[in-house]
């Protein structure tokens, strides 16, 4: 049915005072013949062209419709010529006809500045393949199916790059994929790769995937009632401009951290050369030691024997004098000659007994200063917590710093307990000097009373000295008699001493074997050290290097765009994708027929006039 010309004229001049002014130009650039042309008016020039790539995915993320939107900028207006296999294309920018060839040619005539047109695309790949799927309390389920259900969600969403289409997209394009999740749906939300934020009243889950990069993204959530608004996917040329961080500040702190560690590896090896000495003093020591242990239970062994000789010979010179007393004069004095030479003898034997000594204090001396030079070589410096926690901060070796640290903690445990005994150390050698001089002292008395003796009974008479003789071999039992307690008092001394001296050779045997296991570990900690300062060494300029590597590996400024749509396009400028999904929605149910007649409007009634 035609409708009547009054009616037509008043819709058109009611449609002409909304839209006042048209190019003479038809609306649409369907049915264009490929013998039309535009006006003449002489070919335009462009600085570059953007295209925007559209794509809209079903809810398990396949493809489904494609467009571009193509964005001049014009220089010189003219006729400007694009290519692209569109099915159809619009002008987004005025009423201007454009014209498509049959060789995927586009043409239109426009103005300097922006111009825009929309093209669309069938069975054009995208350079990603995207695939989401639905995870509900641990079983697979369709899309189509999860609207309105409850339980534990997982979503998981894959890209992999599509062999199929041009690999400069894939490996120069960087991935930004957002999920907006309403949590009056979605409670305890994970996603262990992706960032959260705050979208006004929703939570917004972003996951970034670099160029060349193929990333499975999983999204953990407890849902109620499930609906979700449409997956948003951005690609764009990872190009931007990175300036390389300013690392100044922290190669400083690198150097401070570099010169440490040197002066912790001098200060390592100056440690192992103190605990080498140690080392080397506590073996002879240790030596030293059972030199002395050996005499000592030698000496106590043979103080029996001394302690009977000494007990004949006062028991002897007991009966000389009760007989002498008793005697009247009958007594032969070649009796008396044999006494003097036990009494030698005994002297002899002390003698010897005190030279074995004062070897052995000198050997003492020998090993106990030698032990005490190595023990005050020990560095006193102190390395407080702060300090070791910094050495472990510093990426340093692990097993080294427990090493210095357990050696550290060694050395100085060592240095307290030797200055704790220090003191006994020097009475061991004091009392060795005064046992020395004791048994030199009781021998020089001996030989003193044997040759006094052997002078006296030399010279009397058989007769005349009798008396002398009673009176001074009275006078020696006597003496003899005080040595005699003070030898046995002497002897008990040595044998005590021999059997608490076993003590402490043993503590001295354990010194030696732990300062040889110190030093092997201190010398394998300054190799650990030399190790870590030759590694350390040039740290700064390790960073700079690492820095530089990095911004490398992530530098793409000399990516150059290329056209998505069609290879004979030049002058790209940028080349952006995106993509959407569907959303998951709740269907309504369809509202009653209202049979109440609806009140016309006034265009209604104004078209009921005619």
């Amino acid at each position: 049915m035609q409708m009547p010309i009054r009616k037509m004229v008043l819709v058109l001049m009611t449609f002409l005072l909304v839209l006042p002014s048209f190019p003479k130009s038809s609306f649409s650039n369907e049915g264009i013949d490929e013998d039309s042309t535009v006006s003449d008016t002489g070919n335009g020039a462009i600085s570059a062209k953007d295209e925007v790539i559209y794509a809209n995915l079903d809810a398990a993320g396949k493809q489904r419709e494609l467009y571009v939107v193509n964005t001049f900028h014009v220089t010189e207006p003219g006729q400007i010529t694009d290519y692209g296999d569109y099915t159809s294309i619009s002008n987004l920018t005025n009423l201007t006809e454009m014209k498509q060839t049959q060789d995927n040619a586009i043409q239109f005539e426009t103005d300097e500045g922006e111009f825009y047109y929309q093209g669309n695309m069938d069975g054009k790949a995208l350079p990603w393949n995207i695939a989401i799927s639905y995870v509900l309390d641990g079983e697979k389920i369709s899309p189509s199916e999860l609207a309105g259900k409850d339980g534990k969600l997982e979503i998981h969403l894959s890209t992999t790059a599509n062999e199929e289409v041009d690999p400069i997209f894939f490996e120069n394009y960087l991935l930004q994929i957002s999920l907006k999740l309403d949590p009056a749906i979605f409670n305890e939300i994970q996603a262990p790769d992706g960032n959260e934020a705050n979208a006004g009243k929703d939570k917004q889950i972003t996951f970034t995937v670099m160029p060349e990069q193929e990333e499975e993204l999983v999204v953990e959530a407890n849902v109620e009632n499930f609906e979700m608004d449409p997956i948003e996917i951005a690609a764009t040329p990872y190009s931007m401009a990175m300036e390389s961080p300013d690392v100044g500040g922290m190669t400083d702190d690198m150097q401070s951290l570099s010169s440490a560690i040197a002066e912790v590896n001098d200060g390592v090896g100056q440690l192992n050369q103190g605990i080498s000495d140690l080392n080397t003093g506590a073996s002879e020591l240790s030596n030293g030691s059972t030199e002395y242990r050996n005499g000592i239970t030698e000496l106590s062994r043979s103080s029996s024997e001394l302690i009977n000789g000494s007990t004949s010979i006062q028991d002897a010179l007991q009966t000389m004098n009760e007989s002498l007393q008793a005697s009247s004069g009958s007594m032969d004095i070649s009796e008396l000659k044999a006494l003097p030479d036990g009494l030698e003898q005994i002297a002899g034997g002390l003698q010897e007994t005190a030279a074995g000594l004062d070897t052995l204090k000198e050997n003492y001396s020998t090993a106990y200063g030698t032990l005490d030079e190595a023990i005050t070589a020990i560095p006193a410096y102190e390395i407080n917590d702060a300090d070791i926690e910094a050495l472990y901060e510093s990426g340093a070796n692990e097993d080294v710093v427990n090493k210095l640290v357990e050696t550290y903690a060694a050395a100085q445990t060592v240095k307290r307990t030797y200055s704790s005994v220090r003191e006994a150390f020097a009475a061991v050698d004091g009392t060795l000097v005064q046992v020395s001089g004791a048994i030199s002292e009781m021998a020089e008395n001996l030989e003193t009373i044997a040759a006094e003796f052997s002078s006296s009974i030399e010279e009397m008479g058989a007769m005349e000295g009798l008396a002398e003789l009673q009176e001074g071999l009275s006078t020696l039992a006597t003496k003899y008699e005080s040595f005699h307690s003070g030898l046995v008092s002497y002897t008990d001394g040595i044998s005590e001493l021999s059997g608490s001296y076993s003590e402490l050779d043993d503590g001295i045997k354990q010194l030696s074997e732990g300062t040889s296991s110190l030093h092997d570990g201190a010398s394998e900690l300054q190799n650990g050290t030399s190790e870590l300062q030759e590694s350390t060494d040039n740290l700064p300029g390790q960073i700079e290097s690492e820095v530089d590597s990095m911004m490398e590996e992530y530098d793409y400024s000399d990516f150059e765009p290329v056209s998505f749509v069609s290879p004979k396009i030049d002058k790209v400028d940028t080349v952006q994708f995106v993509l959407q999904t569907e959303s998951i929605e709740i269907e309504e149910a369809e509202p009653e027929e209202d049979n109440q007649e609806v009140e016309k409007s006034f265009w209604d009634r104004l078209l009921d006039l005619f």
